[in-house]
């Protein structure tokens, strides 16, 4: 009897030490890095909206195309892996990286020292500029003071949200999505909206918009990768092969395909 009392204890203790080997496993898998996780799944996975054309949209056949996807997938090819994109709403991208729903956001996300507190950019990929668009007949509109006491649409926690609140009286209202507030100042809805100038001079060409990019560049804005902090040698890889791209002359034959001009990005 005690011997088969001694055999029991020695499985119990075995048991513990199994399952305390599988914590430990568990703990060093949770903990490996976001290069690492890319490098052995082959594969990199995208964050962005999505629904943000000409970076990020799907097209007619129902794929993923743009700007930031054809950038994103020479990257991938650069690092050696195959892409995935995870459409996003804008207000859930950062949440969503830190929740490792991705690997790196390739969103249009112009770097902000807000935003650095919660996550790692790269090198910028683009060099732009908000504006103010109107409908093509109004006037009165040119400059920034100029929509005090208008209505004014912008996307939610963005950069052109801080511009629309930087002058007193402007009648600003947020909106999720840049197509719902495109939508309101051609029906009247808004005077103004305010938005990048590469996106915008795509989108009324494109769309055959009845509107206007009625200003010059209000401020630069960098735009660049975010990576979840703590990733110093994933930002590095991507640097690296960003810095290939724009050498070799790939950047350039991205950049003009969907603008068909020469990139700012450079000048930095």
């Amino acid at each position: 009897m005690k011997r088969v009392y001694q055999l029991f204890v020695l499985f119990i203790f075995a048991l513990i030490l199994t399952a305390c080997g599988n914590s430990d496993d568990g703990a060093k898998k949770s903990k490996k890095n976001t290069l690492d996780r890319v490098e052995d799944s082959g594969v990199i996975r995208i964050g962005f909206e999505g629904t943000y054309q000409p970076f990020n949209f799907l097209d007619d056949d129902n794929e993923y195309a743009g700007f930031d996807v054809d950038i994103a997938n020479e990257l991938a090819s650069r690092l050696g892996v195959k892409t995935k994109f995870v459409a996003t709403k804008w207000d859930s991208l950062i949440g969503g990286l830190k929740a490792d729903k991705f690997d790196v956001i390739i969103a249009q996300m112009t770097v902000t020292e807000e935003r650095k507190k919660s996550v790692d950019f790269t090198d910028p990929y683009v060099v732009t500029g908000s504006v103010l668009i109107t409908k093509e007949n109004a006037t009165g509109i040119s400059k920034l003071d100029d929509i005090k006491g208008k209505k004014v649409g912008v996307g939610g926690g963005t950069t052109f949200e801080e511009v629309a609140r930087s002058v007193d009286g402007a009648n600003v209202t947020l909106y999720k999505t840049v197509t719902d507030y495109i939508q309101d100042l051609v029906n009247g809805r808004l005077d103004v909206i305010i938005n990048d100038q590469l996106l915008m001079s795509y989108n009324i060409k494109e769309e055959g918009l009845p509107l206007k990019i009625a200003s010059d560049i209000l401020n630069k804005d960098e735009i660049a990768m975010a990576v979840k902090k703590g990733n110093e040698n994933f930002v590095k890889k991507l640097n690296d092969a960003l810095s290939d791209i724009m050498e070799d002359g790939t950047y350039d034959k991205i950049y003009k395909k969907w603008f068909d001009s020469e990139p700012l990005v450079k000048e930095n």
